[in-house]
């Protein structure tokens, strides 16, 4: 007997939220919660940072935590899996498998990002009420060990803070730099304080015929890449940019939230010159915008650690509650409007 497609449709809805919570409860996982803002955190899959949100609001991050299985060995062979969320890399990239002798078939690879540091088990080093601490394996692809610490603020209830040590665990000097990548919705607009159009670059795409490349917008000491509306037959736009900010933040808007991410501002010398302190990779499918991605990232500088050596690196994430319209012109006037109490410096 076959099953009306209605009926079906509604049967298969449970069945996959069932399952994708089955996927999210494998996971282990920490939560911080101040009545104000939401964080959870596991251990599992690289110590990544799985949600963030206001009361009461969504999770602002982009998430998949049925992407793979998070019990799965991991080794020099291991390929990326898309958790999303918040989680390090190293820069630069054209570099990530050009110093290690575990895996030569993928020497000089730009991908996949480091499997020890962005899918093992991290050890929990601390916990409470308000923060928790973890702890990487040492890799043997690009000799550093990673502790995080993801902590709410005192006295800043919408806020998150997020911190990260890099020891070069070799009997040799590494050279890298600490790279925080913040997964949101393809839909996020994101305003960077921009000085110039020299401080702007533009990553080329690959060719495809139903591919576009992203468009932005300069003006008033504020960047943004353009927003498109969804349908279908509309084009996908697809690309990365690289910015030397202004000053140390960029905000993103989506769905009544405002997540600002606050950071050291760093002289462009101090960047490794393939990439920019602050970088944005944008996939928009105007057929399926729940199927592309926006990406927050920033580069902590390069630097040379000799053994044993320690880098460090910080990001400050502060939430907003935001109802006004999904125009440049609403969310540049509400930047302004909040600029003073946040500290942001470019307006």
């Amino acid at each position: 007997m076959s099953i009306p497609r209605k009926t079906a449709l509604a049967l298969a809805l449970p069945c996959a939220l069932v399952a994708a919570a089955h996927a999210a409860a494998d996971l282990p996982v920490h939560t911080l919660d101040n009545g104000s803002v939401r964080a959870t955190v596991t251990d599992a899959i690289g110590g990544r940072l799985l949600s963030f949100a206001l009361a009461g609001h969504s999770n602002f991050l982009k998430v998949d935590t049925a992407a793979g299985d998070a019990s799965a060995a991991v080794d020099a062979t291991a390929d990326n899996v898309g958790w999303l969320g918040h989680e390090i890399w190293v820069g630069p990239q054209k570099e990530w498998w050009s110093h290690q002798d575990v895996n030569p078939a993928r020497a000089g690879a730009p991908w996949p990002p480091d499997p020890y540091l962005s899918l093992a088990r991290y050890k929990v080093e601390d916990k409470s009420a308000d923060a928790v601490t973890l702890a990487s394996p040492a890799s043997p692809v690009n000799g550093l060990q990673l502790v995080k610490r993801y902590s709410l603020v005192p006295g800043k209830p919408h806020s998150l803070r997020l911190d990260v040590d890099a020891a070069n665990v070799r009997k040799a000097q590494v050279a890298w730099d600490i790279w925080f990548n913040t997964r949101a919705h393809a839909a996020t607009r994101v305003y960077v304080p921009v000085a110039r159009r020299a401080d702007v670059r533009q990553q080329a795409i690959e060719p495809k015929p139903d591919m576009q490349p992203l468009t932005w917008t300069l003006a008033d000491g504020l960047f943004s890449l353009d927003a498109f509306p969804a349908g279908a037959g509309k084009p996908h736009r697809n690309g990365k940019i690289l910015l030397q900010p202004a000053a140390g933040w960029m905000a993103g808007f989506h769905d009544r939230q405002v997540l600002v991410i606050q950071f050291a501002h760093q002289p462009r010398t101090a960047i490794h010159p393939d990439q920019g302190q602050v970088e944005l990779y944008n996939d928009w499918q105007p057929d399926a915008p729940d199927k592309g991605l926006m990406e927050m990232e920033v580069h902590a500088p390069y630097e040379k650690l000799a053994p044993g050596r320690h880098m460090q690196a910080s990001e400050l994430w502060t939430l907003l509650p935001y109802d006004g319209p999904d125009t440049r012109r609403a969310h540049v006037a509400f930047l302004r409007a909040h600029a003073k109490e946040l500290g942001l410096n470019g307006l």
